[in-house]
C-alpha cells in the first residue's frame, strides 16, 4: 500500500516511457552498472516486452519476481517460474529468479528449469539464514548469532525484532505467550531475554519429544529447527493462528497505555493537557448541509477544545459538532 500511494515499485509497471526514461539516466550518468527487479504481468509475451525495453533502455542485470503486483499477502501464491524462463530466453542480459524459494533444493531446481544465473530469496532466506549452505540448524543458534552481529552493528529495535519474529516463526505458534513479550519489549536486552527463553522451552520441548514421533501440523522439521514458513491462503489465515493477534496488532497494543511512543512523549511535553486517549478521539460522520467541502462534521469528546478559528454548536445528548467558523 505504501508503494502504490507512492507510485512507485511495480506501481509503474504500465508506465514504459517514464521507467525507460529513468534507466537510461542512469545507465549515463552512473559508473556502476545498473540493475532493475520486476514483477510479471499475467502475459507472459507482455513480461518478455517488457524485459526487453528495460534491457534496451541500459539495465545491465534483470531479476524477475514471478509473482504480479496484485499476488501479496495472503494472495501470495506460487510464483511463476514460466514467466521467468521465458524472459531469460528473450535477453542477453543476466536474469536472476525471485520465488518460490524455500530451501537449497528449490535454488538448484529454479536454476535448472529456467536457466538463469542466480537465484533470489527474500522470506525463504528470513526463515532460514543458513538456506544458501544447506542447512536446517536450531532456530536459537541463528538468532544467537542475529544479535551478536546486533549488538557489533545496532540498528533499530523495530528491525531486530522482524528478524526474530521471522526465525522463530514456527515456536511462537507454540508458545504464544513469549509471541506476545516479544512484540511489547522495548530494549535489545529485553529482546535478548525473550530469545533466551524459547531456547530453553524449545530444548524443554525436545526433552520430551518420543523417538520416532513426526512433527505435527504438517511441518517437515520440529518447531525448533529453521524451516520454510508457507503463507496461508485468505481463508487458512484466520484458522492458523487460532485467532491469535497478528505481530503489529501487538506491537499496537499499548496505545492509550501509560507507555507513550517517544514522538507522543515530546507532543506530551509540548502541550501538557493534551490527551491520548483513543476513546476520546473525534469521529467524522455524514451530516448535509455542513458546509464543509467533504460534507462531514467531526464530532468531538464531551468538553474538548474546539481548534482554532473553528466554533462548537450543541447536538442533542451534549455531543458536540466542530464546524467552519461562522
Amino acid at each position: 500500500m505504501i508503494a502504490k500511494r507512492g507510485h512507485y515499485g511495480a506501481f509503474l509497471q504500465e508506465e514504459w516511457d517514464l521507467l525507460q526514461r529513468m534507466i537510461l539516466l542512469a545507465h549515463e550518468k552512473l559508473s556502476v552498472p545498473v540493475t532493475c527487479k520486476i514483477r510479471v504481468f499475467p502475459e507472459i509475451d507482455k513480461t518478455v516486452k517488457y524485459a526487453q525495453m528495460l534491457e534496451k533502455a541500459g539495465c545491465q542485470l534483470l531479476t524477475v519476481h514471478g509473482r504480479t503486483k496484485e499476488q501479496k499477502g495472503p494472495l501470495s501464491g506460487t510464483a511463476s517460474w514460466e514467466h521467468i524462463k521465458a524472459v531469460r530466453k528473450a535477453v542477453t542480459i543476466p536474469v536472476f529468479a525471485n520465488g518460490n524459494i524455500q530451501c537449497l533444493q528449490d535454488v538448484e531446481r529454479c536454476i535448472r528449469d529456467t536457466g538463469v544465473q542466480g537465484v533470489m530469496s527474500a522470506e525463504g532466506n528470513l526463515h532460514n539464514p543458513a538456506l544458501f549452505e544447506g542447512r536446517s540448524p536450531a532456530v536459537w543458534e541463528l538468532a544467537e548469532e542475529y544479535l551478536d552481529i546486533v549488538r557489533q552493528h545496532p540498528c533499530p529495535l523495530s528491525c531486530v525484532r522482524a528478524h526474530l519474529f521471522k526465525l522463530w516463526h514456527h515456536t511462537l505458534q507454540v508458545h504464544r505467550q513469549l509471541r506476545e513479550e516479544l512484540a511489547k519489549v522495548k530494549t535489545l536486552e529485553g529482546v535478548a531475554a525473550v530469545s533466551q527463553e524459547l531456547k530453553l522451552r524449545c530444548q524443554e520441548d525436545m526433552s520430551r519429544q518420543k523417538e520416532g514421533e513426526k512433527p505435527p501440523g504438517g511441518l517437515p522439521f520440529f518447531h525448533w529447527i529453521c524451516q520454510p514458513y508457507f503463507r496461508p491462503g485468505p481463508r487458512e489465515g484466520s484458522k492458523e493462528n487460532g485467532g491469535a493477534r497478528s505481530k503489529r496488532a501487538l506491537e499496537e497494543e499499548e496505545v492509550g497505555t501509560d507507555v507513550l511512543s517517544k514522538n507522543k512523549q515530546k507532543k506530551q511535553l509540548r502541550n501538557p493537557h493534551k490527551t491520548f486517549d483513543p476513546s476520546l478521539k473525534r469521529e467524522l460522520f455524514p451530516l448535509p448541509g455542513s458546509g464543509g467541502s467533504d460534507g462531514y462534521k467531526r464530532r468531538a469528546a464531551p468538553g474538548a477544545l474546539c481548534r482554532r478559528h473553528a466554533f462548537l454548536q450543541p447536538l442533542e445528548r451534549q455531543s458536540w459538532v466542530l464546524g467552519p467558523p461562522s
